[in-house]
């Protein structure tokens, strides 16, 4: 039972040892290279994920009385893939049948089954991209990335952080008491992991595996079954992921109900059952605030993880790269059309103007910077696609359009040329003062900015982290080229609970969040109460439990 935990033990060993350090390490390459996946790899994740279509997506012995799906390509056509479907009662029950088997394996046993079912996700990269760039309307670079070798390493990251919490205690212990010239209490102890129950996984539509395989593989591995829960319109990349899981689990002997997925259709979901039944143990979140404060307040005896919203910001201050810092800043409100939690939505610029290499620059002159590397940025309509993508959600647009009477438009928002069928929006940056907080004050998720004037960088850095307090945030940044004011910054966003990235002006963004080196969401704001992912995430979803008797003299 443990040929699978030798077979990938120095994947485990070095994402434990990544883990430690915190420097850049990645156990599954991000370039969607055939030279590293293989040189049909492309064209075969294509195949297969064509082969899905406008056809029932089978799985051996899953529950199932009756079918769902709707999922339609934010690019355009209707997917038309059948799922299969059951009621959370069923789900519940097939959950609990399979949980005394999958809780009994060992530690080892389990990490093991982990480990390969992540590496048999990353040979099938290329076919996750083109579902996820199907469901969510990323890009396909995006999707390939973010959906596969990323997505893969946070539940990497995940397996190796509960194996940490795991092994923590032996599994058997000789304890001897001294008791003076009588002879010592020789006790024979024995610990065990007991995994807490069942685990449900809600996952988003915009990033389906990102988001939940932490939860996902946290609990497997851990020794709870798991229900996966996905977003109506975002079904196929977990259904993918449920089915690989079930194969091995299938292989290696273990009941495939210990992986489940309870798919549903717009307007008849069945999330609220699942979070409300009492069998639920664990429940892993990922969404808006409204439904994670349901979510807090239905969930019972359940331990809950959530990633909820967030209002991100920028506090511009000062910079010796004001070429780089707007082109970064450019890309971050671009890259996936703003519809990532991690994507910056306030910039606060004061209203004097800032110092920079190329002299002092307006509030406007900052502001125009902004919107000219945008439209630089995207003025190639395939980079354009790429880099924006498509809309999940219609309901973004009309964000869009409510926000553009809420400022000064410094630039419009306007579809991408070429994908004439797709839902498609750049940004639109909108200029407004501090005062009006009621239009920047709240999340606006999408395509939407605000360039907001403050008295100084000092009330920018105030005025973002009392919002996050409030609101919550996952992400802040900062240009600025004092020493002095670039920590008291951290100490204030940290007070606020929220990651700081300061004076980034070449590859690296503020939405990007590496595995085993940056911890994603705090857990210490609105926007989330757990972090991805630190030993907090996964100690609670296991129990020690011993037993002990005197040995025998």
């Amino acid at each position: 039972m443990t040929a699978l935990f030798e077979r990938h033990r120095s994947t485990l060993q070095a994402a434990l040892d990544a883990a430690a350090k915190r420097d850049y390490w990645s156990a599954y390459p991000e370039i969607p290279s055939g030279k590293i996946y293989g040189e049909t790899a492309r064209d075969d994740g294509l195949a297969a994920y064509e082969a899905r279509l406008a056809k029932p997506f089978e799985m051996a012995r899953h529950p199932a009385q009756h079918w769902a799906g709707a999922e339609v390509s934010p690019y355009g056509p209707p997917l038309g893939i059948r799922y299969p479907a059951a009621s959370a009662e069923a789900l519940v029950s097939a959950s609990q049948a399979a949980a005394r088997q999958w809780a009994s394996a060992s530690i080892e046993a389990r990490t093991g089954i982990c480990l390969e079912i992540l590496a048999r996700l990353n040979a099938r990269s290329f076919e996750m991209a083109n579902a996820v760039m199907h469901t969510t309307g990323q890009g396909f670079a995006m999707a390939f990335q973010a959906g596969g070798p990323h997505a893969q390493d946070r539940g990497l990251e995940a397996v190796a952080c509960a194996y940490a919490e795991m092994s923590r205690t032996p599994a058997g212990a000789i304890w001897t008491k001294p008791q003076g010239k009588s002879e010592p209490i020789v006790l024979e102890k024995h610990w065990r992991i007991v995994p807490r129950g069942i685990s449900l996984v809600i996952g988003c539509n915009t990033f389906p595996t990102w988001n939940s395989y932490p939860g996902l593989f946290a609990s497997l591995a851990t020794g709870n079954t798991v229900i996966v829960k996905p977003h109506p319109a975002a079904i196929l990349p977990l259904a993918l992921t449920v089915e690989i899981i079930r194969q091995v689990l299938a292989e290696e002997g273990f009941d495939a109900n210990a992986a489940l997925l309870a798919a549903d259709a717009q307007g008849s979901e069945i999330t609220k059952e699942l979070v409300r039944h009492p069998a639920i143990a664990i429940v892993d979140y990922t969404g808006s605030g409204s439904f994670g404060d349901w979510v807090r307040a239905h969930a019972g005896n359940a331990d809950v993880y959530t990633e909820e919203a967030g209002v991100n910001s920028i506090v511009i201050g000062a910079t010796d790269n004001f070429t780089g810092m707007c082109a970064n800043i450019a890309f971050s409100l671009s890259l996936y059309s703003g519809q990532m939690c991690t994507a910056p939505q306030d910039i606060f610029v004061p209203r004097s103007g800032i110092d920079t290499d190329e002299g002092h620059k307006s509030f406007d002159e900052v502001a125009a910077g902004i919107a000219a590397a945008v439209d630089g940025l995207l003025s190639d309509p395939a980079r354009a696609a790429g880099i924006c993508g498509a809309i999940a959600n219609p309901a973004s647009l009309v964000r869009v359009a409510e926000a553009r009477p809420l400022g000064r438009i410094v630039r419009e928002s306007a579809p991408i040329e070429g994908l004439a069928e797709a839902r498609t929006a750049t940004p639109l940056i909108l200029a407004v003062d501090a005062a009006d907080e009621a239009a920047y004050g709240e999340e606006r998720f999408g395509p939407i900015a605000f360039i907001v004037a403050v008295d100084n960088a000092a009330d920018g850095v105030n005025r973002a982290a009392a919002l996050a307090e409030r609101k919550g945030a996952i992400t802040a940044a900062l240009y600025d080229t004092d020493e002095t004011s670039i920590l008291a910054t951290a100490d204030r966003f940290a007070a606020a609970g929220v990651n700081l990235s300061v004076n980034l002006t070449g590859g690296i963004y503020v939405n990007q969040s590496a595995a085993f080196s940056d911890f994603h969401v705090t857990g210490a704001n609105p926007a989330g109460n757990a972090s991805l992912t630190d030993a907090a995430f996964v100690a609670s979803r296991f129990r020690v439990v011993m037993w002990r008797r005197p040995v025998a003299a």
